[in-house]
């Protein structure tokens, strides 16, 4: 069995640059980061490890991330594209999991890519109820203001904010090595935001949402997540077709690779 980790590049539609990682061997499983993370910062490292023994691994930089080029105008599409490329590269086929936004890209992207042939997601950040607070596009606005006048740690703050990262960590995270990986991607919020804008309102779900999808999914939240996340992942679960529901009891939005990756294994290995 192969641990060693093989770096790549594959050229979106548009001509993006996308760096990515393979590691294992068997089915191929590709992972999807949420806001803020890519292959050196974040979880995907550590699931790549833990799940090489069951799969082929791939680990890719998101546009505007790490080693990958971040090509303008920016649109949701242009990482659904980044994705084809990357399933093209490795075979025509894959599993995919995502992780917060990147668990909405993940099911955006199987909409439109039939070569999604499995597809886990944990904790899409969407809002359906008024138990969680809304993300808009005003804030959207603000957000991209932010990142237009080059002010990084605002626009981090204003998405931790947004997130519910108490005010005490906000004033004391500056402090910490963490901010200069944090600052360095903040220009990539307003992708994140992009992808789940349109149902963070509040708002139920629409009832055709994910209806191309022809996977199996697995949609997973924490037991210990705020009760908004829990609201809007059993409504997601309700409302893709050929899902279902999971919840990883003791985890929160931060899952631990030790309770995610036997639930990933399960899942893509039934």
């Amino acid at each position: 069995m192969t641990t060693t980790l093989a770096q790549h590049t594959v050229t979106s539609k548009d001509g993006t640059v996308v760096e990515y990682s393979q590691v294992g061997q068997g089915p191929v499983l590709i992972l999807v980061d949420g806001a803020l993370c890519y292959r050196q910062f974040g979880p995907s490292q550590d699931l790549a490890a833990k799940l090489a023994p069951h799969f082929t691994v791939i680990t890719y930089d998101r546009r505007g991330r790490g080693e990958s080029d971040d090509t303008q105008p920016y649109a949701v599409e242009r990482e659904v594209e980044d994705l084809a490329a990357l399933i093209e590269a490795v075979g025509g086929t894959a599993y995919v999991a995502g992780q917060s936004s990147g668990a909405a890209l993940a099911m955006e992207a199987a909409n439109q890519l039939p070569g999604i042939t499995k597809l886990a997601l944990y904790e899409a950040p969407f809002v359906v109820d008024e138990t969680g607070k809304p993300v808009t596009q005003a804030f959207l606005a603000r957000l991209k203001e932010a990142v237009a006048q080059n002010q990084r740690s605002k626009a981090v703050k204003m998405f931790m904010k947004q997130v519910g990262t108490p005010g005490f960590m906000l004033a004391i995270m500056p402090l910490f090595p963490m901010w200069s990986k944090l600052t360095a991607v903040a220009h990539t919020l307003p992708y994140d935001i992009s992808i789940i804008v349109a149902h963070g309102s509040g708002k139920p779900l629409p009832p055709t949402l994910g209806s191309n999808i022809n996977a199996p999914i697995l949609v997973m939240d924490g037991g210990k997540s705020p009760t908004w996340m829990r609201h809007a992942m059993h409504a997601l679960s309700q409302t893709l077709p050929h899902a279902n529901y999971r919840t990883l009891e003791g985890q929160t939005h931060m899952v631990k690779a030790e309770a995610l990756v036997p639930a990933l294994v399960e899942f893509f290995t039934a």
